[in-house]
């Protein structure tokens, strides 16, 4: 069976207790496994501000991750965090061909410098 990649973002209720969220995050993780997926990668960010308030919340948990699954996985993961109230946003993208050459890239440390984190001098 063809695996796709994939992303995850998942923003988790502020509020929630440490435990309560490695909970929220256990869990998604045991239901994309569950369906077929290979986890690659999860990265925790923390607590970020969000742009706009969501359910009167001005920050989330963020989550993010990376894994291998059958396209089928889609329409139940819509299903699992329709059902899961800690949950308050989410996105998941497929990968491209391109996006996957920039991720192993990535994971290597070799990506293309594009942007200097330097100011330019004046003239």
């Amino acid at each position: 069976m063809k695996k796709n990649f994939y992303e995850a973002t998942l923003i988790i209720n502020p509020v929630l207790e440490e435990d309560q969220v490695k909970e929220v995050k256990e869990g998604f993780e045991s239901f994309i496994t569950k369906q077929g997926a290979e986890i690659d990668e999860v990265d925790e960010w923390g607590i970020k501000r969000l742009a706009y308030e969501i359910d009167g919340k001005n920050s989330g948990y963020y989550v993010n991750a990376y894994f291998h699954a059958p396209a089928a996985i889609l329409s139940e993961l819509e299903r699992y965090f329709k059902l899961q109230e800690n949950i308050i946003r989410h996105l998941v993208l497929k990968y491209d061909n391109k996006m996957l050459k920039h991720r192993e890239l990535q994971k290597k440390g070799k990506l293309p410098v594009i942007f200097s984190e330097e100011p330019e001098e004046e003239s």
